[in-house]
């Protein structure tokens, strides 16, 4: 399916996506698990790239939650270097394409090398507005929320009128929109702590395909599940209609 083919209405402002399926891919094929990882910066390359070409807003991609500092120490190593490496290739194509990149989660446990490529990755996008690349490392729903309550507990006087739009100012992704699409790939179908707050109205997609064999076409078939869809916010179908 081609760009042209898409209803313009119909791509989302933001999309959010769990990179899921990099181990799987690897051991089907007898490869380590980092070669899945591997595969799976390639399919993030492109998925990027789609994204802006079709005018995506956002992207936000979930590289590394907080729970996976569980997994064995080597791929856990393994990770860290590939995103060091993938920081300091890519952030050149970054900068060609007018996409500023984020980082959202708790850097601290990351190493100082990786903080400084973050740091520096962030600063040379900084000026670019074609589209905004969120990155989610070390990142969990749960702790996005809870740093959030923190950050206004510690503003004193607490408001009286402690609405939603005010919590929301203190969470990770605070000015940029609620995601509009949820992205899983590799089969299971769960939100695995992301975006927890953020995703209360947002249409969830999930695919089989494993990440590293996703690619443009598979995004846009996404896109054309996401355009045969009905977005109510709590309002009844007819009134949707009746707004268009």
């Amino acid at each position: 399916m081609h760009t042209d083919h898409i209803n313009l209405v119909s791509i989302p402002r933001h999309i959010a996506i769990v990179m899921d399926g990099n181990g799987r891919w690897a051991r089907t094929r007898h490869l380590p698990r980092t070669e899945g990882h591997r595969r799976g910066v390639k399919s993030a390359r492109e998925v990027i790239a789609a994204c802006a070409e079709r005018g995506v807003e956002v992207l936000t991609l979930f590289a590394f939650s907080s729970e996976n500092w569980r997994r064995p120490k080597s791929e856990v190593n393994a990770l860290m270097e590939l995103f060091v490496a993938a920081l300091r290739r890519e952030v050149g194509t970054l900068v060609e394409k007018g996409i500023r990149l984020r980082f959202i989660g708790d850097r601290a446990a990351f190493t100082d090398r990786l903080q400084e490529a973050m740091l520096d990755a962030e600063a040379r996008t900084r000026g670019n507005d074609r589209m905004t690349l969120l990155i989610a490392a070390n990142y969990g729903g749960r702790w996005d929320i809870a740093q959030a309550a923190a950050h206004l507990a510690g503003n004193e006087p607490v408001p009286a009128e402690c609405g939603e739009s005010v919590l929301a100012s203190g969470l990770a992704t605070a000015g940029l929109p609620d995601p509009d699409l949820f992205i899983r790939t590799g089969g299971e179908h769960r939100l695995s702590n992301f975006l927890l707050w953020q995703l209360a109205y947002t249409e969830l997609y999930f695919t089989d395909v494993l990440w590293p064999d996703f690619g443009a076409a598979e995004l846009d078939s996404a896109f054309a599940d996401y355009g045969r869809r009905q977005r109510r916010f709590g309002r009844t179908g007819e009134q949707v209609e009746s707004s268009v």
